[in-house]
């Protein structure tokens, strides 16, 4: 298998115009970003014909899709090729073209959601674990299996239960290095909105709620101290910076977090839950089936993870989301017209597409089937927005929401409020069906599928 991810590496690599093309890469759970000196190096066509890879995407880098798990292996391989080679050193570039974007991407709305989603991409998989075992834990508790005095009940809680009592600190972390701060002062505006002890500070005759403003508060302090701290640092000498620089920068944070972004966050995240939970209860069906029918789309651009905070705004303020079940739909339609694609279809290499990336759609993870099937195809794409508006509609109707954050998909079921489980699964076949009609009858003929000859 080593050998497999080694070869797959240098072929992409090749393709790409070699290791001395190379500017940067990462990888995020699907994708291979890279960042080339020379665009016009690449061979974008011979990318998409490489076997094994499922997609390929032009944003702020080329990102091609490899699938989860896959793509791990493959950008250790990719790595070891291009440091072995002595024609680049990553290291010493670093950010130079991290923040690069493509001109025809770079709007200020895109590139905000895009600091966003670079804030909250590094915490998914500690959102999933956390998450799953909260929701198993509840479901095993409510089915009468574990008694919740028990000690083991008392265990999985803390243990599913930490990373949201102190998300805001890893937030501030992300939050302050994204905007060129220290991660360490970032952690510590995280710290003054969740403090316990603010709860002992009375402004303008009222005690301070601890957690008020909740993670907008925590990314406007995080990003404030980040700006504080860049500002100071230009008047600093540099012998004193080490002293005089954070501990102005946490200073002035502090007094105007307890000032003006706990009571602003607070407002804000007021607006954004109160605002989803009014659209959802006058727009009921409709709305359900606009917002499922609409989120492959941002899945395209990469915009999604931008709703992170909201997600995570919405459990914190009424104590479970209703907006992500909706949403997951849109993985649910991908694979409805993925099988009706792979049952309609002739073609091997198409199969083979599908068959690689059905078990990750199932499973939540949707890029596979969006990059690598039917966004190449076209109108799959519409006939599978349309089978999650159906599913969307169905998650609206009976308020079905979870209890923490994470993949789409099956999975989901495990955080899903307790006794919803079963409406929820019923809401996900009810996409695959959707997606499999629409696409089977008006979506897919085999000649549309000419790249996969």
């Amino acid at each position: 298998m080593a050998g497999e991810n080694k070869i797959l590496a240098e072929k992409i690599l090749e393709q790409l115009g070699g290791a001395g093309n190379i500017e940067s890469y990462t990888h995020c759970m699907t994708r291979l970003r890279v960042t080339p000196h020379d665009e016009s190096l690449v061979n974008k066509a011979a990318i998409k014909k490489i076997e094994g890879v499922i997609g390929f995407v032009e944003e702020e880098t080329l990102q091609i899709i490899l699938g989860p798990g896959k793509v791990n292996r493959v950008t250790e391989e990719f790595g070891k090729i291009i440091e072995s080679s002595g024609e680049i050193n990553l290291k010493d570039r670093a950010a130079v073209v991290k923040g690069e974007l493509n001109k025809k991407n770079a709007t200020p709305f895109k590139l905000f959601l895009r600091k966003i989603a670079s804030i909250f991409i590094p915490l998914i998989p500690a959102l999933v674990a956390s998450g799953l075992i909260t929701g198993i834990s509840k479901a095993v508790i409510q089915a009468g299996w574990l008694s919740v005095e028990s000690q083991l009940a008392t265990i999985l809680t803390v243990i599913g239960g930490g990373l949201f009592a102190y998300l805001g600190i890893l937030v501030g972390i992300n939050a302050a290095k994204e905007f060129g701060g220290s991660p360490a002062l970032g952690g510590l505006a995280g710290i003054l909105i969740i403090n316990p002890a603010a709860a002992t500070i009375t402004l303008f005759g009222e005690e301070l709620l601890p957690g008020r403003g909740g993670l907008i508060g925590v990314l406007l302090a995080a990003i404030f101290i980040a700006i504080v701290e860049k500002r100071v640092r230009k008047f600093v000498p540099q012998s004193l910076d080490i002293i005089i620089t954070p501990t102005i920068a946490l200073l002035v944070t502090g007094i105007v977090t307890y000032l003006v972004f706990m009571p602003v966050g607070g407002f804000i995240s007021d607006i954004i839950t109160k605002g989803l939970l009014s659209v959802l209860d006058m727009g009921g069906i409709v709305a359900g089936f606009v917002l499922g029918a609409t989120f492959l789309p941002l899945v395209v651009t990469g915009l999604h993870q931008g709703l992170t905070p909201v997600h995570l705004e919405l459990i914190n303020s009424i104590g479970d989301d209703p907006l992500l079940p909706i949403l997951a739909m849109g993985g649910a339609g991908q694979v409805g017209a993925a099988f009706a694609i792979y049952i309609k279809t002739k073609k091997p290499r198409l199969k083979r597409a599908i068959g690689g990336g059905l078990p990750s759609g199932i499973l939540g993870i949707g890029e596979p089937l969006i990059f690598g099937v039917t966004l190449p195809l076209g109108r799959p794409f519409i006939t599978a927005c349309i089978g999650a508006g159906f599913g969307g509609a169905f998650q609206a109707y009976f308020d079905i929401a979870t209890v923490a954050v994470g993949v789409s998909g099956l999975p989901l079921a495990f955080i899903v409020n307790n006794g919803e489980v079963f409406l929820y699964l019923i809401g996900v076949l009810i996409a695959y069906a959707a997606g499999f009609v629409f696409t089977y009858l008006f979506g897919f003929k085999d000649e549309m599928a000419g790249e996969f000859d």
